[in-house]
């Protein structure tokens, strides 16, 4: 028989998206066999060490499940989908591969065409441990006395695309818990169907927001597996490099998975600017990348970079540009321009002015030229940050260039109203502090992003006029001759745009000239409650229509279920604005992962604190140090860190404006360097009052409520993104009094 198979030749074998939930779990001498017997199979899956062979006691008739030798202890457990084709189901011991094999199931969802796997006993076992570590706890909730889905027929489960074998399981249900437990290791759609209506949303919500988009429209064979297996909602992983990548960090499995309702947001045609919304941990990152691979693929031959996928600093650029690459390849990346939007008007204007070399001063640096000017003219009505703000969001940010237009403009959310005498001083003011700063032969990056704005505005113009002499198909013709230099043509054909909510108004107006309007133009992703600048704008007075064309996404696949909540209780009370003048919400934001309840500490000293935060960082000694972080308020606060951290034998890595400083060692650094990283453990340090909030906007309270209220705000996002960098353990520390923050999450 072994002479026989050898000429059989190789096998394919897809890993489904819940095996590595199991396998996970596994010593780690199991998990690198697997990886290895990935390997081996796919050369010969009829190799006599691997023992491949039908399971005989497995449900009357079914001939499809199969088991393999993965070590002299570990099975796996395959499903047979045709010919050389199999899908690994899960790996167990060899006692459970078989004891409980009345306790498999696997099928076809009628809803999505896919393929679902389910352990019950598995499912079992777990929802009665979660039931018991409450207990341990002291945290068990009441069980109620209807079980929480009796208000749901078993036909309407199955109409929402409910996994058949869980109803039973689901129509005993009386906590959280318990259903917690369920959905860890039901298939997706299940967990996600009944966490919304564990949250409140009524059949039809769910039915349209969950289900639908991930339903097929063809009539599915529940014996056509070859069919389930090539649909989306079968997530399977096939490369070699991909499984390993599973199999060593399942914490980086979340930063690549497109999930059904994912691919349909980034392969919609739309037919104009396009945005898209959601919490973090959400895959909005994800999912603009995604689309830049879909737009770049259906491009026609050319070397030219016709593509623009741009975010706020370079530190996430550079992510956005290494994970382009590892998605799309080579080829196709070069046919996009990955870059930071500052450089990208820096560009702009060097293009425009040869010769120019202005330095580049910091927003920090710039509103200490303005208390340095302030002090040099005696003038105490004004603040240097209230006058810092209104000279970039309201003049340079409606590009206004005299003193009449000031008088005219709106300053929407600027808080304190202004006299026309206040706004002819603020005038004279920043006419003073340009001049002072070209004095300097310095400028900031508003300044510059204006500049682009104006040149890219001016371009746009020259575009449209000339598309007008070339009469009805002149757009066509500038787009078929682009690359030949023969005529003005916009500089690119989509723009794809993360953490959105960052972006000043002089960036807008600069995106907003460089593509030509129509379908597919913009694509915008991004949250507003993590704002964590002075930035505040309507897209649709800046001329990007985004009304009809908007999608939220709701599910979180970075951090757990107990860490959100926890961050969701820090921006309680407050109100956010989804850039286009309406209210954002984060109302079903929910996440299907489990975790402990995060970890509050309060010191009466800072010193006393460190002492506790070090004890913390020792206690997590199952993780590697790179995979903690720690994240306080102030750059002196991560001097103290480092140097304690030190001083006890650990090495810490600060993270600065481009990064960290390494990678093996704790990542330390200010709430403002977190923005797009993440970590396993998280520790928020320095949490007291008069630290978050700052207690200088105290002043405002009185002076300018509106402000007040807006630089509060922008104290809860930057917590709430701190708060949110962590996937499995989360651990906060305050000495002193608490931050207020902190009393109502």
């Amino acid at each position: 028989m072994s002479a026989h198979a050898e000429t059989r030749g190789g096998a394919t074998l897809r890993m489904l998206d819940t095996a590595d939930k199991e396998i996970l779990k596994l010593p780690r001498t199991v998990i690198g066999a697997v990886y290895e017997f990935h390997h081996k199979f796919r050369r010969n899956p009829h190799s006599p060490g691997l023992r491949l062979k039908p399971l005989k006691n497995a449900k009357a008739g079914d001939s499809r499940l199969y088991s393999a030798r993965v070590t002299a202890d570990y099975r796996a457990l395959l499903l047979h989908l045709g010919g050389n084709d199999y899908l690994l189901l899960s790996v167990k011991h060899r006692k459970e591969a078989y004891d409980h094999l009345d306790r498999i199931t696997y099928g076809i969802n009628p809803v999505t065409g896919g393929i679902e796997f389910i352990d019950l006993h598995v499912v079992e076992e777990n929802i009665s441990d979660r039931t018991q570590e409450t207990t341990r706890q002291g945290t068990e909730e009441p069980a109620r006395p209807v079980p929480l889905f009796a208000a749901y027929t078993a036909d309407q489960l199955r109409e929402l695309g409910v996994a058949e074998p869980l109803l039973p399981l689901i129509a005993k249900i009386t906590t959280e818990e318990e259903l917690l437990g369920l959905v860890e290791y039901a298939p997706r759609l299940t967990g996600e169907v009944l966490l919304a209506l564990y949250d409140g949303k009524s059949f039809d919500e769910v039915l349209d927001q969950i289900t639908r988009p991930v339903s097929v429209d063809e009539q599915v064979d529940p014996e056509d597996y070859q069919a389930a297996v090539a649909r989306p909602a079968t997530q399977v992983t096939t490369d070699d490099q991909d499984i390993q990548k599973v199999l060593e960090d399942d914490f980086s499995r979340w930063q690549v998975f497109l999930h059904p309702t994912q691919k349909k947001i980034v392969e919609r045609d739309y037919s104009g600017p396009a945005r898209v919304s959601g919490g973090p941990g959400t895959g909005k990152t994800i999912v603009a990348i995604h689309r830049v691979k879909h737009l770049v693929s259906r491009l026609g031959p050319g070397h030219d970079t016709p593509v623009l996928l741009t975010t706020f600093n370079k530190n996430l650029a550079a992510d956005l540009r290494a994970r382009l690459l590892a998605l799309v390849g080579p080829d196709l990346a070069a046919r996009v321009d990955v870059v930071h939007i500052d450089k990208l008007a820096h560009r702009v204007v060097a293009e425009a002015e040869h010769g120019s070399a202005r330095t580049v001063i910091s927003d920090n640096d710039a509103v200490r030229e303005w208390r340095d000017m302030l002090r040099e003219l005696g003038e105490t009505t004004w603040d240097a940050e209230f006058l810092a703000a209104e000279w970039s969001q309201v003049i340079l940010g409606q590009a206004i260039n005299s003193r009449t237009e000031y008088f005219r403009a709106r300053r929407a959310g600027r808080g304190r109203a202004l006299s026309r005498a206040e706004r002819n001083e603020i005038w004279q003011l920043v006419e003073r502090f340009t001049k002072r700063l070209d004095e300097k032969n310095v400028w900031t990056h508003q300044q510059v992003a204006e500049r682009a704005a104006r040149l890219e505005m001016e371009r746009d113009a020259r575009i449209r006029e000339q598309r007008d002499q070339l009469g009805p198909d002149g757009h066509e013709l500038i787009r078929r001759e682009a690359g030949s230099g023969t005529r003005l043509r916009h500089r690119y054909r989509h723009v794809v745009v993360d953490e959105a909510q960052d972006l000043h108004p002089a960036h807008w107006k600069m995106l907003r000239a460089m593509v030509a309007p129509g379908p597919n133009d913009m694509f915008i992703v991004g949250d507003p409650h993590q704002r964590i600048y002075d930035n505040y704008v309507s897209l649709g007075s800046l001329g990007i229509n985004i009304r009809g064309r908007s999608t939220k996404l709701t599910l979180s696949y970075r951090t757990t279920r107990q860490n959100l909540a926890f961050a969701l209780g820090l921006l309680s009370g407050e109100q956010y604005d989804d850039l286009d003048g309406g209210e954002e919400t984060l109302a079903g934001y929910r996440s299907v992962l489990h975790g402990m309840r995060p970890h509050l500490h309060g010191a009466a000293t800072w010193g006393e604190e460190q002492d506790a935060v070090v004890e913390q960082v020792r206690a997590w000694n199952d993780v590697s140090l790179s995979s903690i972080a720690i994240c306080v308020p102030t750059r002196e606060m991560v001097t103290d860190l480092m140097t304690r951290l030190e001083g006890a034998g650990f090495h810490p890595v600060e993270i600065g404006p481009d990064g960290p400083k390494g990678s093996d060692g704790v990542h330390v650094g200010t709430m403002h360097r977190f923005k797009g990283l993440e970590y396993q453990r998280m520790i928020l340090a320095g949490v007291s009052d008069g630290l978050v909030p700052r207690r200088s906007i105290e002043a405002l309270r009185e002076a300018d409520p509106v402000r007040y209220r807006r630089e509060r705000q922008r104290d809860r996002s930057l917590l709430f993104v701190a708060a949110t960098r962590a996937r499995d353990a989360l651990a906060v520390f305050w000495h002193g009094t608490p931050s207020p923050f902190l009393t109502t999450s």
